[in-house]
């Protein structure tokens, strides 16, 4: 008898007391899983469909909540009157606000962009002249002589560069009219999505409550919390460092007359949500403008570029922003970069805002795994445990 128990003791002792042997098989049982998944694609192709179409909705309806939850809320308590009223006053403010600015910005804009549309060819004519010119000096040939490298073959890489991109471009008309048509319906449907969302956003973290065990409640609540800080501080910091940006760059173009100085800094606005590359994007359509007019203004571009920037590292940004995130620069670049890489545009904006949401996740989850396995515990510990 005690010959048969001694094989499942040893199994048991080997194998279920075995930290190290239960983790790979923990890890075994994931890979099979994803193996499984990934042989059955087309299951979750109306998964896929599904989240394509409301996506941006959700997306715009979330990034407006986070803006105007907090004015919801200092309406409700401040004049007692009722939510679902104060949407409604807050709803006609919105609508007056963007009835004014199509009224009086909107002509602004676009004579300023069908300016720079018309202007485009002979930006690009004086460009040619200039790198022709360029191309003609004794600087240029003594480079050409010390790289080796010979213009023929430079251009002719740079058509054929060309060539790609405007094949590219071609091939994703069809794409960009299927798009246009996702961002009407998005547009269309965000208004009501964000009126629900206004008026039972505070209920739903107790409805995915309702999902979750009793034993983990409370875990998951802390999670939901820190998520929502996470999402709200970055949201609400970035919209208002962005149109910082936005105005003072305005300021700054009108001051040294640069041409078109509503549009270049409206995009320098629009492109600052991402971090690290949205400057670096923003500043060359301005840099271009300023060449072709002349290199003074290309030099007074400059300086209002680096005030502009400085301004906003050391005084607009950690004042509003903070450390709430607490990401490494680092991070965020590798972050932006790879979200890009897999959802596009969208992913590059909400790169940050989404790493910042998974490292929670994953931190809490660490947490858990770290104090049930029992792995990271000390000597000391597993003594006083056993004990």
């Amino acid at each position: 008898m005690q010959r048969l128990q001694f094989w499942p003791d040893k199994f048991r002792n080997f194998f279920l007391n075995n930290k190290f042997v239960v983790f790979l098989l923990v890890l075994l049982l994931i890979g099979l899983n994803v193996l499984v998944f990934a042989k059955i694609p087309f299951v979750f192709r109306p998964l896929s469909v599904l989240f394509h179409t409301v996506a941006l909705p959700l997306i715009l309806s979330g990034v407006a909540y986070y803006l105007l939850n907090p004015l919801v809320d200092r309406l409700e308590k401040k004049s007692k009157v009722k939510r679902t009223y104060g949407i409604i006053v807050l709803y006609l403010f919105i609508a007056g606000v963007i009835t004014v600015i199509l009224l009086t910005v909107t002509p602004i804009i676009r004579g300023q962009l069908l300016g720079l549309i018309d202007n485009f060819p002979r930006y690009s004519s004086k460009i040619q002249d200039e790198l022709a010119h360029l191309t003609g000096s004794e600087l240029f040939d003594q480079l050409q002589q010390n790289t080796g490298a010979e213009l023929g073959t430079v251009t002719n890489r740079v058509t054929t560069w060309l060539t790609t991109f405007l094949h590219n471009a071609l091939n994703s008309v069809g794409n960009f009219v299927g798009a246009l048509t996702e961002i009407v319906l998005g547009i269309v449907t965000t208004p009501l999505i964000l009126f629900y969302l206004l008026r039972d956003g505070k209920r739903l973290p107790d409805y995915i409550l309702r999902l979750v065990p009793d034993a983990l409640k409370p875990q998951t609540r802390m999670v939901l919390s820190e998520m929502n800080q996470q999402i709200s501080s970055y949201i609400r910091g970035q919209i208002i460092v962005s149109c910082c940006i936005g105005a003072l760059l305005y300021i700054g173009y009108l001051i040294i007359g640069l041409e078109y100085s509503l549009v270049l800094a409206i995009v320098a606005a629009c492109t600052a949500v991402v971090p690290y590359l949205g400057p670096a994007i923003a500043i060359t359509p301005a840099l271009i403008v300023a060449l072709v007019t002349s290199p003074l203004m290309l030099l007074k571009m400059i300086v209002v570029w680096t005030a502009v920037q400085l301004i906003e590292g050391k005084f607009i940004s950690p004042q509003i922003m903070g450390k709430t995130l607490k990401v490494h620069p680092i991070t965020i670049i590798f972050a932006i970069v790879f979200f890009g890489k897999m959802f596009g545009v969208v992913g590059i904006i909400l790169a940050v805002p989404g790493y910042a949401v998974l490292k929670v996740v994953a931190t809490h989850i660490f947490q858990w795994f770290r104090f049930r396995s029992g792995l990271y515990a000390s000597s000391g510990e597993d003594g006083g445990e056993h004990s």
